[in-house]
């Protein structure tokens, strides 16, 4: 049997020199490692008392809290970098999980053709015409407790079995239940743009001469995506992931400033916004509570926008025509 064909990649050649010149694109990323890395590694070094409640309740701030304190006396540096931690880690895990579902189906759909696709893209639609908000909200109301059930299952048999340690961790994740069909939710939603995107892209790539070479060598359907497809769409995926993130992360905000998403003492973006705005009041104003979040998640958004647009720019070929 005849040698399978090695992958073809189609693809500018120019694209990281294109990136390269962007100095938005390359700002916005350094701002974000930074953020990442200060966001994972601070929260771990600041004093033990700024992690607790106190009775420096609604303090101003100054040089004991940099930032002030909320309403039980935490630090408000502390809670706005955990609060980081959060939102882009449910962004990043929500985004990759949506790559992961509307990338197999896009090729799926685009390589298959004619009765299959059509039938695919219809459901697609379908699913696009769903108020994708009101299905997260509904999806963690009727399941929520059947999450912390579950834990608390895990939780139990880690405790027969002495697993003292393990028990206690997934005790903690009761917290976090809300989180986790968060995450899930979002991922479950977020997949519809990626896989039309991914499918367009396919429909052009599956007529190129060496996919073409690959049928007539012999080599199955699934080696054809895997070893000549998806290589030539990973840019475009990487390009699209980093747009699907604030996405994802202001769909997290809004569940969480409704009262949805993160419960205390977990925080997330959205969750501290909902804390800023509920002592807002024309006579006494707790400012603090609401423009460092604010400016925070602003900043953070709008770095991973001109970071995904710069991408686009340099990878996606239809960006520069």
């Amino acid at each position: 049997m005849p040698e399978a064909a090695a992958p073809a990649f189609i693809a500018r050649p120019d694209g990281w020199q294109i990136l390269k010149r962007n100095r938005a694109a390359l700002i916005a990323l350094g701002f974000l490692a930074a953020l990442s890395l200060v966001a994972i590694v601070v929260p771990m070094l600041l004093p033990e008392a700024l992690k607790l409640t106190s009775s420096e309740s609604l303090a101003p701030p100054s040089n004991a809290h940099l930032l002030g304190t909320d309403v039980n006396g935490q630090d408000m540096l502390y809670r706005l970098l955990s609060g980081a931690r959060v939102s882009l880690g449910v962004g990043l895990v929500s985004a990759l999980i949506s790559l992961g579902i509307g990338t197999l189906y896009g090729m799926i759909s685009g390589y298959a053709g004619g009765r299959v696709d059509g039938v695919m893209m219809r459901t697609v639609e379908v699913l696009q015409s769903v108020p994708r908000i009101l299905f997260i909200m509904i999806l963690i109301a009727a399941l929520d407790e059947y999450m912390k059930e579950w834990i608390d299952g895990w939780r139990l048999a880690a405790q027969e079995k002495n697993w003292k340690g393990l028990a206690e961790d997934i005790s903690a994740l009761k917290a976090y239940s809300k989180v986790l069909l968060m995450i899930v939710s979002l991922g479950l939603v977020e997949w519809l743009t990626m896989a039309r995107i991914v499918r367009g892209q396919v429909l052009v790539l599956r007529e190129m001469t060496f996919v073409t070479a690959s049928r007539a060598m012999g080599q199955s359907p699934w080696g054809v995506l895997r070893r000549h497809l998806l290589p030539n769409l990973s840019t475009i995926i990487l390009t699209y992931l980093t747009l699907t993130i604030p996405a994802v992360i202001l769909d997290e905000s809004f569940l969480s400033f409704l009262g949805l998403g993160i419960e205390d003492p977990a925080a997330s973006w959205g969750s501290l916004l909902k804390d800023g705005a509920q002592v807002i009041n024309p006579l006494e104003s707790k400012w603090w509570l609401l423009v460092f979040p604010a400016l925070l998640m602003s900043a953070g958004l709008l770095a991973l926008n001109f970071l995904g647009d710069g991408l686009r720019d340099a990878f996606d070929p239809k960006s520069g025509e």
